[in-house]
């Protein structure tokens, strides 16, 4: 499992870790019990179910989650998780970071921490942009509007470029 949300695979390709993943999928579940306005917390095993994911591990992500400030748990017999804040307050950074750290790294250092000499010196440019285009989609994403269908303008006039689907 990689240490940062956004990492370079050996071939080269960006790639969400499973963590993350399922992380996200978790919140969209809490925002969804959220939106229908029951309010009462949500059982792991009943999050677990709703997307397909693996119990145990779910429980550590939500562990993170919990120390990061994105859910809440309530002890006792319906006790569970529940956001901690709206779901329109929370964005996919925030659940990303929380259970990943940094959003990009390059060797596990955060991009503006490097420097590179000679023909590559402009890598370093090329690493913060990468970064500036993460933050782009994930901090504008809010959980409402994964939920809710709904994303952002911006967000969504990138999937209407004629490559977005292609894979190269």
């Amino acid at each position: 499992m990689p240490t940062s949300v956004v990492a370079w695979g050996t071939m080269g390709a960006m790639r969400i870790s499973a963590k993350a993943d399922y992380a996200v999928r978790a919140c969209a579940e809490l925002a969804l019990a959220d939106a229908t306005g029951r309010g009462e917390p949500v059982a792991v095993e009943t999050l677990a179910q709703g997307q397909g994911l693996p119990t145990s591990f779910l429980e550590r992500i939500l562990a993170d989650l919990r120390r990061g400030g994105v859910v809440v748990s309530v002890r006792g017999r319906s006790g569970g998780y529940r956001l901690a804040r709206s779901a329109a307050e929370i964005t996919l950074a925030d659940v990303m970071r929380a259970v990943e750290g940094p959003l990009v790294t390059v060797r596990d250092e955060r991009p503006p921490s490097l420097t590179y000499e000679g023909s590559a010196a402009s890598l370093l440019d090329v690493w913060v942009a990468l970064r500036v285009s993460v933050r782009d989609v994930l901090d504008e994403v809010t959980l409402a509007d994964l939920v809710g269908g709904e994303l952002p303008t911006s967000v969504r006039s990138m999937l209407g470029r004629a490559d977005a689907w292609e894979n190269p």
